[in-house]
């Protein structure tokens, strides 16, 4: 999303250059190309956490894409957050995200499309608008954003356990408005942690809040 933070530190390269070393083999014997979903709650470092993956998988000669479920959004973040205050029923997957989009964009880049059209947000501007991503030379896809372990045909899923109390302070760093600390805001986030508390368990990998990497028996 345009006009995002977002703040890579090394706790979040650690985490994605272990990833990276635990998917390595898997990734270069897929004869396609391979995806992996980045879920967590607001805050919890899923941006940087796939920013720190692609960057560990170039290091290694390996080219990714990253598609951030934020650019799915049906409404741009300002009047999205205007529309969850005026309607109760506006909040997940179902409604607020162009969920089948998501999902259409990356069955065509694991499919091998040598480009995709997706939408892009700008936060600032509070717009969407449409961009083409060049998939040349791509090897691994990467989604990330709240709801992604959802998707379906992921060969790896991450999930990030880290609850909205303890990423307030990450949330916070990343300035998005006076969104940190708003009590409606604040609210939001506790239904949405009822709806992706248990996306933990869909994971191949979880992320403490101390940032380790756990591999799922």
């Amino acid at each position: 999303m345009k006009g995002d933070v977002i703040v890579l530190e090394e706790h979040h390269r650690k985490a994605g250059a272990a990833i990276a070393s635990a998917l390595l083999e898997r990734v270069v014997e897929k004869p396609g190309r391979f995806s992996i979903s980045v879920a967590g709650e607001s805050g919890s470092g899923k941006s940087e956490t796939a920013a720190a993956l692609s960057e560990a998988l170039a290091a290694r000669g390996i080219r990714t894409a990253v598609f951030g479920q934020d650019d799915y959004f049906v409404l741009p973040p300002k009047s999205n957050d205007l529309r969850r205050r005026q309607d109760p029923e506006w909040l997940g997957p179902h409604c607020e995200v162009r969920f089948d989009l998501l999902q259409a964009n990356l069955d065509d880049a694991r499919g091998g499309a040598a480009r995709v059209v997706k939408p892009s947000v700008d936060y600032d501007a509070d717009s969407l608008s449409a961009e083409t991503v060049d998939l040349a030379g791509v090897k691994v896809v990467i989604l990330e954003g709240t709801y992604v372990s959802l998707l379906k045909r992921i060969d790896a899923r991450v999930f990030i356990a880290l609850s909205r109390r303890e990423t307030l302070a990450h949330r916070t760093k990343r300035k998005r408005g006076r969104e940190a600390g708003d009590p409606f805001v604040e609210s939001v986030l506790g239904v949405e942690h009822k709806i992706i508390a248990g996306h933990r368990y869909l994971a191949d990998y979880v992320i403490t809040r101390e940032y380790a990497v756990i591999p799922v028996p």
